[in-house]
């Protein structure tokens, strides 16, 4: 059974910084893309940024220049560098990955629970 697990979530004051970790344990045979969502409170849950297994990246308009996503393959997990941070970054934060469990299987995906960001002004 393959888990995500989120973590680094906290409370922090607008132009603090905040580094989240999601680890995924489990049977995994390989990670292919990595990606941080995140969902505001009484909105849609929206992309922030994702990572190939290779490392390119790619960022939502609203936090580029200010958060960087990269990964460690070896750990299979990914980070999400949050710098200057503001209150409308306030959301639960979730991690998700393209993954297989078996050479024979094809890509799935799975996510992980969540963790709250909340950046006060």
């Amino acid at each position: 059974q393959v888990q995500l697990v989120e973590s680094g979530g906290a409370l922090v004051q607008a132009g603090g910084s905040l580094r989240l970790s999601c680890a995924a344990s489990g049977s995994i045979v390989s990670i292919n893309d990595m990606r941080w969502y995140r969902q505001p409170p009484g909105k849609q849950r929206e992309l922030v940024a994702a990572i190939s297994r290779g490392g390119s990246s790619n960022y939502a308009d609203s936090v580029k220049g200010r958060f960087t996503i990269s990964r460690d393959n070896a750990k299979n997990t990914v980070y999400l560098q949050m710098n200057s941070l503001k209150p409308e970054d306030t959301a639960v934060y979730v991690c998700n990955a393209d993954l297989r469990t078996s050479p024979l299987r094809p890509l799935r995906t799975y996510w992980g629970q969540g963790t709250q960001v909340t950046v006060s002004s």
